[in-house]
């Protein structure tokens, strides 16, 4: 399991949620994307269970559960400040939207 998450989008989650140092968020599988109905990525300020994968970026833990690691597992988040623009790209998975 991996998965990489730009400084730019630590910030920006760091800021929006209104995070400090040493809290941590929970990156989940959500139904129902932006004007797709698909799938995209949750996020919820949470507590990591030990089993939890987890990558800390900018002072925050990101972190995954098991049972939404076949969705994050290889993805790359990244974010554009000048456009406002969060990008998810996923090698392991062709449509992050609508996977197969």
């Amino acid at each position: 399991m991996d998965f990489t998450i730009s400084s730019e989008a630590a910030k920006h989650y760091k800021k929006e949620m209104e995070l400090k140092e040493g809290d941590a968020v929970r990156l989940f599988v959500r139904v129902g994307g932006v004007g797709s109905g698909g799938f995209s990525i949750g996020v919820a300020k949470e507590t990591p269970s030990p089993t939890s994968f987890q990558v800390t970026k900018e002072g925050v833990t990101f972190f995954v559960t098991e049972e939404d690691q076949w969705y994050v597992d290889g993805m790359t988040i990244s974010y554009e400040p000048g456009i406002d623009y969060f990008h998810f790209e996923n090698p392991k998975i062709k449509d992050v939207i609508n996977p197969e």
